[in-house]
C-alpha cells in the first residue's frame, strides 16, 4: 500500500492517508501520523488497508507533508559506480554515510529554497529507505525485514559549501534540503528494491537516469553495515545515494534557479515534485 501525510486546504491538521483508486483514503483513526503507524507494526497496517472510506480526497485536494517525521536521516555518498566517477573520485571500499538533519525536511510539492549563503544548489534523485523496527546489529541476510517500506527523496546539495568545509554536514542539511514522498509504499509491494529505475528530471529534462541495481552497497548491505554501530529505530530513513547526472560535474554546470521544476521518478513509488525558489520567497 501506499500511505502519506497530508493536510486538507481547509484545515491545518495533520491527516494520514492511504492511496486507493486514485484518491487518498483518511485513515488517522488507525494512528495520527506516519511515525506512530509504523511504530504500532503489522497490526496497525491491516487496520488501515481495511479502513472504510469514511473520508476522501482528490490529490490535487490536499497538501503533503514530509512522508514521516524520522529520527534521523542518514545518508549514502557516492553509491553508484557512475556518480563516483564523474566527480573524479575513485569508488568508495566502503559506504560513506552523512547526516541530513529534520529542519532539511520538506514535502511533496513545497519549494526547494535557494540560500543566500550557497551559489551552487545541486540536485541528487534518490530512493530513500523507511526503517519499520529497531535495527541493532543485524545480519544482510536479514536486512530487509527491517524495512517497512520505500519512498522518493532529493538529496539537495549546496556543492560550495560541501566542498569547502571538508565534510558534508552543512551542505546538505541546509532548510528545505530533504524533500520527501509524497508517498511511502510499503515493503510488501516492491519485490525487489534493486530492480527499480530512477531518474532525475528537471524541467521537464532527464538529467539522470539509471537504476538501483547499479548500486554499489545495495539496500540490504547498508542496514547490515549501518547498524553494525548506529542502532535504526522506526521511522529512520536511510538515503541511498544518487546516480550520474547531477548538475555541478555537467559541462557546463547545470545549477537549481529560481523558477525550476525538479522531480525525482522512481519505478513503482511515484514522482515526488519540487519547485525552486529564491530565499527571499
Amino acid at each position: 500500500m501506499k500511505l502519506a501525510q497530508f493536510k486538507t486546504k481547509t484545515s491545518d491538521e495533520a491527516r494520514l492517508g492511504l492511496l486507493r483508486g486514485g484518491v487518498i483514503i483518511d485513515v488517522t483513526a488507525v494512528a495520527p501520523d506516519m511515525l506512530t503507524l509504523i511504530k504500532r507494526g503489522a497490526a496497525a497496517l491491516r487496520a488501515a488497508a481495511d479502513e472504510t472510506a469514511k473520508a476522501a480526497y482528490a490529490l490535487d485536494a490536499v497538501e503533503f507533508l514530509p512522508a514521516v517525521a524520522p529520527g534521523k536521516i542518514l545518508a549514502i555518498g557516492r553509491n553508484y559506480l557512475d556518480h563516483a566517477t564523474e566527480g573524479g573520485s575513485e569508488p568508495p571500499a566502503a559506504p560513506l554515510i552523512f547526516m541530513k538533519l529534520p529542519n532539511a525536511l520538506a514535502a511533496h510539492n513545497a519549494p526547494i529554497v535557494l540560500p543566500e549563503i550557497s551559489q551552487q544548489v545541486d540536485f541528487e534523485a534518490e530512493l530513500a529507505v523507511v526503517i519499520g523496527r529497531r535495527a541493532k546489529r543485524v545480519g544482510e541476510a536479514e536486512a530487509l525485514d527491517y524495512v517497512f517500506g520505500y519512498t522518493l527523496i532529493d538529496d539537495v546539495s549546496a556543492r560550495d559549501l560541501q566542498f569547502s568545509d571538508g565534510q558534508w554536514i552543512r551542505g546538505k542539511g541546509l532548510d528545505t534540503f530533504a524533500p520527501l514522498g509524497p508517498f511511502i509504499t510499503t515493503r510488501d509491494e516492491v519485490p525487489d528494491v534493486q530492480a527499480l529505475k530512477i531518474e532525475g528530471v528537471l524541467n521537464g529534462e532527464v538529467m539522470q537516469s539509471s537504476n538501483t541495481s547499479y548500486m554499489i552497497f545495495k539496500v540490504a548491505y547498508l542496514i547490515h553495515y549501518i547498524s553494525q554501530g548506529i542502532t535504526l529505530e522506526p521511522g529512520d530513513v536511510i538515503a541511498t545515494g544518487t546516480p550520474e547526472g547531477v548538475g555541478i560535474f555537467r559541462k557546463p554546470p547545470v545549477l537549481l534557479k529560481p523558477g525550476d521544476v525538479f522531480e525525482v521518478r522512481i519505478e513503482g513509488l511515484g514522482t515526488l515534485r519540487n519547485p525552486v525558489v529564491a530565499a527571499e520567497q
